[in-house]
């Protein structure tokens, strides 16, 4: 069992950045594969980024390729998401998630959620 908190959302215009913070209790933080989803009004839970255990291997879905940037510190038992030239369609709920065993993308791969934080990005 792993609890996590997220932390780091707000109100920000558009062009600018925010750094999501997830921070891990319970479980051995190192074992798990991390990730971040984001949920919109009236849509579907999407994928957004994802991190090995090591951190040595992490994916982007193609929205935000080149704009975020997933990390994490296991000695602070924290992931990380740097989000750079934010834009309006970003705005959502940010939760980070973790699951044992390899990289995947579904969420229903994921074993273990935080409550979410919100992103809004103003035009």
């Amino acid at each position: 069992q792993v609890q996590l908190v997220e932390s780091g959302g707000g109100l920000v215009q558009a062009g600018g950045s925010l750094r999501l913070s997830c921070a891990a209790s319970g479980r051995t933080f190192s074992s798990y594969t991390m990730g971040w989803f984001r949920q919109a009004p009236g849509k579907e839970r999407e994928f957004v980024a994802t991190v090995s255990w090591s951190g040595g291997s992490t994916y982007y879905s193609d929205s935000v390729k080149g704009r975020f940037t997933i990390s994490r510190d296991n000695a602070k038992d924290t992931v990380y998401l740097q989000m750079n030239s934010l834009k309006p369609e970003d705005t959502a709920v940010y939760y980070c998630a973790a699951k044992t065993g390899y990289i995947k993308y579904g969420a229903d791969e994921y074993h273990y959620w935080g409550q979410g934080t919100q992103v809004t990005v103003s035009s």
